[in-house]
């Protein structure tokens, strides 16, 4: 099952990893590997990058920051390759990636003497920028034919285990989620209520927005490091997240309910 219905498929700059993570997903088609197992690889590949940016390998932790997201795509694709949905798996893949974007953040902080006060606010700005993404396009996956509606727009309780996975663990994963995203999706809730009211959103716009994706967000990091611009990360990112204005702007001004 695609994410997207054809007509509403875009040029997602976030989404380069996809190709790639496909032919990985296939290369697993027929093994005991589970959507599970791929998510914790990439918080491997995530650990290791940041590992190299402590020791000052920037090229091998670009690399590795590239070959996270396109693990990351490859544990959905399995799941659909195998017909697995799972909550487990969608709830864990986004907590793996607050951490993970948390521990890079803080290592650039340490490596270039960079203000803590920034850092964090360069962090909760990509925080912010990602959740605009992901707070448009899981509506746009809700509103398309035949789309993928595992995420939901607004997530107020814990959904019902889908087989193969238990309660307990949608449960505890979901409170989780809530807490180190709750905060992010209440404040661009706010910044725009009524997005859900739109019937679509159009091609060029979903375009515009995948550069808030956070894929995006770390091919920049992955590109930024083996040129020794480290330093320069953090001031990126926090004036980075001033487009979520223009960018919820054109959503009210152009693309009307």
């Amino acid at each position: 099952m695609s994410k997207l219905a054809t007509q509403d498929k875009f040029l997602d700059f976030s989404d380069y990893g996809r190709t790639f993570g496909k032919l990985f997903a296939q290369q697993l088609t027929k093994t005991r590997f589970t959507p599970i197992h791929v998510t914790l690889l990439f918080g491997v590949s995530g650990l290791v990058a940041i590992y190299c940016i402590l020791q000052h390998h920037y090229f091998t932790a670009g690399l590795f920051i590239v070959l996270k997201s396109i693990i990351d795509a490859a544990d959905g694709e399995l799941a659909r390759i195998k017909n697995k949905p799972s909550y487990t798996g969608r709830y864990l893949d986004s907590i793996f990636d607050i951490i993970l974007n948390f521990l890079i953040f803080m290592m650039i902080c340490y490596v270039s003497e960079t203000s803590f006060i920034f850092t964090i606010l360069a962090f909760i700005g990509i925080q912010l920028q990602g959740t605009l993404y992901n707070y448009y396009y899981v509506i746009l996956r809700n509103k398309s034919v035949g789309g993928d509606a595992t995420s939901k727009v607004f997530e107020y309780k814990s959904p019902r285990a889908l087989p193969g996975e238990t309660q307990k663990s949608v449960d505890v994963l979901f409170r989780i989620y809530t807490i180190v995203y709750g905060l992010f999706d209440k404040t661009i809730h706010i910044l725009d209520p009524n997005a859900y009211k739109v019937k679509t959103f159009p091609n060029w716009f979903m375009t515009l927005l995948s550069l808030y994706g956070l894929g995006f967000q770390l091919l920049i990091i992955a590109i930024m490091l083996p040129l020794n611009l480290i330093e320069y990360i953090i001031p990126f990112f926090i004036l980075y997240s001033s487009l979520i204005f223009v960018i919820i702007g054109i959503r009210k001004n152009v693309i009307t309910i």
